[in-house]
């Protein structure tokens, strides 16, 4: 087990310095000149911006800005906007937000998934079959800002069911649709594969033993093939909790939501490297403790795993 835990520590660590490294080079290796574009309309004098670079360590190597950077991180510090304000309490001001939507989603995406997949599963071939598979391919294939700017025009504006943008009405009726936004890309690939392993489970010998016993349908689905066929899908499920704090981005920017991803949406469009490296650095850290965690209970429930 131990030998495990630490096998997967280790691949974080590598993939983390690898993603981060790569993130930092994209930001800050990027055509235009973020010092000159604290000026405006105005340029600031030639001395104040080699001071600023100076400062920010923009006259230094890439490699040895990273360095810098990871000095500051490893001592809990994202580092400093280039407006002077803090990266750490921009980003602690919106985390309740974020994590209420992505918890909303993940929510709606478990009730939802596995609703379709489990019904899909059992009329294999039939009408509602095809429809879950149907909806499922049509989903992941609208872009998710055409679905969002569409269902605030229709539930917001047409309907007023919901408010058009920001969460001044609080929890749900706020978070709803945002989150069934985000909820729609990941019950996709969900419902298939809950679909999928109820399809093999309800194949499987057990199953045919406790029909020869007798057992009513509802009795073997409820009590054994739910149960069995679930299983794959909460270790997809678990991952999905992390990786939905990265997915609230567009939405976010779209419902005018005062989260993490608007800060990250608005820090890119500012041209804020400093911000957009700490707010995309602690999604990827997130992501990937989500994935270490998933896994260490996936070994202890299923000893087979150590082994891969």
């Amino acid at each position: 087990m131990w030998r495990f835990l630490a096998r997967r520590l280790l691949e974080l660590v590598i993939v983390f310095f690898g993603v981060t490294f790569v993130i930092y080079c994209a930001v800050f290796l990027l055509p235009g000149d973020p010092i000159e574009a604290l000026g405006g309309d105005r340029p600031l004098p030639e001395s104040v911006q080699q001071q600023l670079r100076e400062q920010y360590g923009l006259d230094q190597p890439i490699w040895q800005q990273y360095v810098n950077y990871l000095g500051g991180l490893f001592q809990g510090d994202l580092g400093t906007t280039f407006t002077g304000q803090s990266v750490s309490e921009q980003m602690a001001s919106r985390w309740p937000t974020t994590i209420t939507l992505a918890l909303t989603a993940w929510v709606l995406t478990v009730l939802i998934s596995v609703v379709l997949g489990l019904v899909a599963g059992l009329r294999r071939g039939s009408a509602i079959d095809r429809s879950v598979l149907l909806g499922t391919i049509i989903a992941e294939s609208v872009p998710v800002f055409v679905m969002g700017i569409t269902a605030q025009y229709v539930f917001g504006i047409m309907l007023k069911w919901t408010p058009i943008a920001g969460v001044g009405d609080g929890w749900p009726r706020s978070f709803i649709l945002p989150a069934l936004i985000i909820a729609i890309y990941g019950l996709a690939g969900v419902s298939r594969l809950m679909r999928g392993s109820v399809i093999d489970t309800m194949q499987s010998d057990f199953v045919r033993t406790l029909r020869a016993k007798g057992l009513s349908r509802r009795g073997i689905v409820g009590l054994h093939v739910t149960r069995n066929a679930a299983a794959p899908v909460v270790n997809v499920l678990a991952i999905q909790l992390g990786s939905l704090l990265g997915g609230t981005v567009v939405i976010e920017a779209i419902f005018n939501i005062n989260g993490v991803g608007q800060l990250l949406y608005k820090a890119i469009q500012d041209q804020e490297g400093t911000l957009v490296v700490g707010v995309a650095t602690t999604l990827v850290l997130i992501f990937l403790i989500t994935n270490v965690v998933v896994d260490v209970i996936s070994s202890l429930l299923d000893p087979r795993i150590r082994n891969d």
